[in-house]
């Protein structure tokens, strides 16, 4: 995940989570070690769109969900899978056998947020890093992989996504679910749409 859109989870994370609606550029710069000019140059369609507005000392988060919407039509999951395979187990015994640093995303990331399953699933996306990678390997005992009907998806887990919960931000569940192709991907964010509505009493 770049820069601009570890900015916008932020943001993001900021005013559905915190329920924090001022920040500053600094604030940003240093709490994700980012340079200033990364972003405000990533404020700036933010700002375009009349997502914030920006003021001398700070800028506001005006309307959320355009920023959302936005983030969700720029992701891109593909280019973020570091490895998939089958994995001849159900959804729920791959979950269980997760090593200890990964984060869940996606189906899985609602259903333990959230406590609830809005359809049933068929695959399991994490993030991960290479170490947990080769140890989730051995732990699922994969030796080969058929990518033609994979179960397991592993995305790479970006240096600021540890300070977030192990589900995974509401936002970052959206945009990945925004971007998966299978049918029920619409019922988990038609259901994650609704709690996101109740958070800004929409």
């Amino acid at each position: 995940m770049n820069k601009t859109e570890q900015i916008y989870r932020e943001i993001l994370y900021c005013a559905l989570e915190k329920k924090k609606f001022t920040m500053t550029q600094l604030e940003l710069s240093k709490g994700l070690d980012v340079s200033i000019s990364t972003v405000n140059h990533s404020l700036k369609a933010l700002k375009k769109m009349g997502a914030i507005n920006i003021h001398p000392m700070n800028f506001e988060i005006v309307n959320p969900k355009k920023i959302l919407y936005y983030w969700a039509g720029i992701r891109n999951i593909q280019k973020d899978i570091i490895f998939e395979a089958r994995i001849d187990r159900s959804v729920a015994e791959i979950e269980k056998s997760m090593p200890q640093n990964i984060i869940y995303a996606a189906y899985s990331s609602y259903k333990f947020k959230f406590r609830d399953i809005p359809a049933d699933y068929s695959e399991v996306y994490i993030y991960s890093d290479e170490k947990t990678l080769n140890e989730l390997k051995k732990r699922l005992d994969i030796k080969k992989t058929n990518t033609n009907i994979s179960n397991l998806f592993v995305l790479k887990k970006d240096e600021n996504m540890d300070k977030y919960s192990k589900t995974m931000t509401l936002a970052n569940i959206f945009v990945d679910l925004w971007n998966i192709k299978e049918w029920y991907a619409r019922d988990f964010l038609k259901a994650l749409e609704k709690e996101i509505n109740k958070i800004l009493g929409e």
